[in-house]
């Protein structure tokens, strides 16, 4: 643990010389630095150019990236335009680009984005061909085709009761598979879901699978469609099941299709992809006890990276993930995390008898970025994917495997930019909790127009993560730039639960939600108080959603933060497990218990059961409309 705090040292020393009392005074500023003239203020009260108002000023979400027939499409979200998602295509030579180098593709009135799961994905469905784009309208959920002269043609019946997501494309172009999700009852204990056709002319649609609570990636090759499915009271990341059919079948009962993989009822298996060239169904499965590539017919993951996790940074949460691909010429291309860096890895796995050979890792030293994921193969060598880093914002690359050299930028989602001697750069650090060594991210102090020579340790701000089956990442972040180039250092906390750490990590929340994270993130805080990173008297934290409800336990139950800010939180566990969508309506059984069989344990580790132990300054803020954490959670 010592060493990963001496790590630290050169970060926190840049940007503010500190008090000799400080153990970061032990790093020597060098005399380009002291012959600066700065600023002698105490931590939290420095001026920077990081506002409010330019963190929202410009910036889109960016997702979907995708390569079909020499163009560049991605999704755009544009908080401007009330959260409307805009198709987009990579025009830089049209007058009409955007700052972002695209012209829309979408109608003008769409907002391209399906409701299934409530978290959607998977909203764009492509064909071979530029004619053969489909998408769903939000506003009424129907399957729409995009024509060429820019409008769109509804394919689905009129009225919202169906959903649709992470559809493909038949070969002939005639039928879209995809997964239909049916609220003909609303409840969500009646609300269907099913793998079924579309025919892209009529409409009509025929059921393939049904029978389970829950249907993803359909993916077809030839008369073959494989497809995930699990059941309550399971999330994907707890245990699926890979079934493959024939689409001659004359069952469409899941139990009656063939079981690849997930048999033994506690194995997640995600993501399949038949090989374009092989036909092979390749699959990620944590049976190992982490996200590994299997190829279907054999018992061995076929790259020799066991010990990291392929299924990308929050598998499971939204339609359409991918974390490898295959390149142009039948090579897999995968990604995964290795000390909070992106890893490429390329290899040969045409031969099916074996494991994959000519194993060839890439990295920011081969002019990657830092992070990066959802690889998509352009013409040649040429590969698009969206990336990032700390200093940099979301965005939509071009790599060329064989040349290498500096990824270039596409596409950015934020105008903002600012000097380096702002951007505090993460360092991954470990530190002791509970149940062994949790992990997070720090975010020094950083300003290099001021110094703080009269405090010995900064302000903390901890941050815990939404999921809370998920993790943080480590691109630009205004929100979190905003308080560091301020004088506040920033933990953020991969808590136990946390993805990307393998499998016994992302089940040490089972049963102990509310115990675990709690845990997590005021050991990290004390950690980082006792090494002399972090001063005890200001300790604050934040979260949203499932990191909401965190910070409000921590507040509640706890007494290491001074002050916390709660973004859609959860503060009665009772009342969330009776009142959300059908996706997490069982979601708490795995994390707290059974309800109501287990109340007495939901209202135990309920903030809201926990008031009278409050005695600081919290901050509620909830959205309205939002469908995932009701707006009662905040009102009670």
């Amino acid at each position: 643990m010592r060493a990963a705090a001496a790590a630290l040292l050169p970060l926190l020393s840049r940007g503010f010389q500190l008090s000799p009392t400080s153990p970061l005074a032990r790093v020597a500023r060098s005399s380009s630095q002291l012959s600066m003239t700065i600023i002698d203020k105490p931590y939290g009260e420095c001026e920077s150019p990081i506002t409010s108002k330019a963190m929202t000023a410009g910036s889109v979400g960016l997702g979907g990236v995708h390569y079909c027939n020499g163009d560049i499409y991605w999704l755009e979200g544009r908080p401007q335009e009330a959260g409307r998602n805009v198709l987009c295509k990579y025009a830089p030579e049209s007058a009409d680009k955007s700052e972002r180098n695209g012209v829309d593709v979408s109608p003008k009135e769409s907002n391209v984005r399906t409701r299934v799961h409530e978290y959607g994905g998977g909203a764009i469905v492509f064909g071979k061909n530029e004619d053969e784009i489909y998408y769903s309208e939000f506003a009424t959920q129907r399957l729409c085709h995009l024509l060429k002269d820019g409008t769109s043609r509804p394919i689905t019946e009129e009225g919202d009761t169906y959903r649709f997501a992470d559809g493909v494309v038949s070969d002939d172009g005639e039928v879209i598979y995809a997964i239909r999700e049916d609220h003909t009852n609303p409840e969500p204990k009646n609300v269907v879901n099913e793998v079924v056709s579309i025919n892209v002319k009529d409409g009509s649609m025929k059921v393939l699978a049904t029978g389970n609570d829950f249907y993803s990636n359909p993916r077809v090759n030839g008369n073959q469609l494989a497809y995930i499915t699990w059941n309550h009271p399971n999330m994907p990341w707890d245990a699926t099941e890979l079934r493959v059919l024939t689409l001659d079948s004359t069952s469409n009962k899941s139990s009656e299709h063939e079981l690849i993989a997930g048999s033994d009822g506690d194995t997640s298996i995600i993501q399949p992809l038949f090989h374009p060239e092989t036909g092979d169904l390749f699959y990620i499965s944590d049976e190992s006890g982490y996200y590994n590539i299997y190829r279907k017919g054999s018992d061995e993951s076929i790259l020799p990276m066991k010990e990291y996790d392929f299924g990308g940074a929050s598998p499971g949460w939204q339609f359409g993930q991918q974390a490898y691909t295959f390149l142009n010429d039948g090579r897999l291309a995968a990604q995964y995390s290795k000390n909070g860096k992106s890893v490429l890895v390329v290899a040969n796995v045409s031969d099916s008898s074996k494991v994959a050979s000519d194993v060839v890792e890439f990295g920011s030293k081969d002019g990657l970025p830092m992070m990066f994921g959802g690889v998509h193969p352009g013409e040649g060598d040429d590969l698009y994917f969206l990336g990032g880093s700390p200093s940099t914002a979301s965005s939509i690359y071009k790599w060329n495997l064989q040349s290498k050299g500096e990824a270039s930028i596409l596409a950015c989602s934020s105008e903002l930019s600012f000097d380096d001697d702002l951007i505090s750069v993460p360092k991954l650090v470990e530190f002791p909790t509970t149940l062994g060594t949790a992990f997070g991210y720090y975010y020094a102090p950083k300003n290099g127009k001021y110094t703080c020579t009269t405090e010995s340790a900064p302000p903390l701000l901890v941050k815990a993560h939404g999921g809370p089956t998920s993790c943080t990442g480590t691109s630009f972040n205004a929100g979190k730039q905003y308080w560091t180039s301020r004088g506040f250092a920033i933990l953020d906390v991969d808590y136990g639960g946390s993805t990307g750490y393998g499998r016994d990590y992302r089940r040490r929340l089972r049963k102990s939600w509310g115990v675990v994270d709690i845990d997590d993130v005021c050991a990290g805080a004390e950690y980082l108080v006792k090494e002399g990173f972090a001063d005890g008297d200001r300790l604050c934290i934040d979260g949203g959603s499932a990191g909401g409800y965190t910070t409000l336990g921590a507040l509640a139950f706890r007494d290491v933060f001074k002050a916390g800010t709660s973004l859609y939180g959860i503060g009665d566990l009772t009342a969330l497990a009776g009142d959300t969508h059908k996706f997490e309506s069982r979601y708490l059984d795995g994390l707290v218990g059974q309800y109501p069989e287990e109340e007495d344990l939901y209202k135990e580790r309920s903030p809201i059961e926990s008031v009278d132990t409050l005695s600081c300054p919290i901050l509620l803020l909830q959205g309205v409309e939002d469908k995932v954490v009701p707006p009662n959670q905040a009102e009670m």
